[in-house]
């Protein structure tokens, strides 16, 4: 049986899109650091990363569209913040951010990594975005570099 698997390494040629929400800024600036931090430690240049802001979570995927849409990006990292709030306003952009995602990867056929957090509360973010439970960001970095290293096996 053949087995296809990609690593954790950089490809000299390969840029990176991260495409982060503005909303809940201490929370995604720390992911976004996380992120550019992982790239750059597993060898990365600085000047292949593409940092995008958007307003919110609800406009990460139309972002990565356009990103998709033109080559030059390896892989596209979202990354956000949702918390619940007293509406169902949360379960609709968490599940429309997600499902966009999802949808550009399928489409574009690119890696699109989804680090935006859909948390019960801020405390469960911050856990996620450099606390207890690590950083979501440089998880999906590492996910990214993965993937392109697949991407080019396959």
């Amino acid at each position: 049986m053949a087995v296809f698997s990609g690593t954790v390494r950089a490809h000299v040629e390969s840029r990176f899109a991260i495409v982060a929400s503005r909303w809940n800024p201490r929370i995604v600036d720390a992911l976004v650091e996380g992120a550019r931090r992982a790239l750059i430690d597993h060898g990365v240049a600085e000047q292949a990363i593409d940092l995008v802001r958007v307003p919110g979570a609800w406009e990460i995927p139309v972002a990565a569209a356009k990103l998709a849409a033109s080559p030059g990006h390896a892989a596209i990292l979202a990354l956000g913040c949702v918390v619940r709030g007293d509406t169902r306003h949360y379960e609709q952009v968490a599940d429309g951010c997600s499902q966009g995602l999802m949808r550009v990867a399928v489409e574009f056929r690119l890696p699109v990594l989804n680090g935006v957090l859909a948390v019960e509360q801020h405390a469960d973010a911050e856990a996620r975005a450099g606390g207890k439970h690590g950083n979501k960001g440089e998880e999906v970095a590492l996910a990214a570099l993965e993937m392109v290293d697949l991407w080019r096996i396959l």
